[in-house]
């Protein structure tokens, strides 16, 4: 079994937690599931979840180079410089990161909105950016954009490999056929 859930913003990537905390189990009522891969608690978006050992190990683990495709909203006006610098990967306090796409976008037209909403500070522009990461570094895409100057404010993932949200609205769970 393959499901595929939008996890919301809040949610921990994992099935039990502290009270009043929301988890996964909030949303998946399926037993037996393990998810492949994690989302920070902070972070929304696809999130897959199998009963396949075999499965979970070849869409989460890095050596199989799964691309994961991440909306981000940026603090700041990304210059070509950051993006190039993000496209050819940047040194963080554990090594240099692989290239990765990255790409300025407009605001996505279907993208719900965050509860609670992202700061808004009039002085200063944000922007969004499209990247494509084949690692899976513990809040790596946050600790990029911050590297190149471009705090992450709000952070999507979007698609794992060929898996996508699909009109997933947050919350929302989809059993995929793998």
């Amino acid at each position: 079994m393959l499901l595929a859930l939008n996890k919301p913003f809040g949610v921990l990537c994992q099935f039990t937690g502290e009270a009043g905390r929301r988890t996964l189990a909030d949303f998946v009522p399926q037993k037996g599931v393990y998810a492949a891969g994690r989302l920070d608690q902070d972070s929304e978006g696809l999130l897959l979840l199998t009963d396949d050992g075999r499965l979970q190990h070849r869409l989460a683990d890095p050596r199989h180079k799964q691309p994961k495709t991440y909306l981000v909203q940026v603090e700041g006006v990304p210059t070509e410089d950051a993006l190039d610098r993000l496209r050819h990967g940047v040194t963080l306090n554990d090594g240099p990161t692989l290239p990765a796409g990255a790409e300025a976008i407009d605001a996505p037209d279907w993208l719900w909105p965050r509860d609670p909403p992202v700061r808004f500070r009039k002085t200063v522009p944000d922007a969004w950016l499209r990247i494509v990461l084949r690692e899976g570094r513990n809040r790596q895409v946050r600790r990029m954009t911050a590297a190149v100057g471009l705090p992450t404010l709000r952070l999507i993932r979007e698609a794992v490999g060929s898996y996508r949200l699909d009109g997933l609205k947050p919350g929302e769970l989809r059993v995929i056929d793998p």
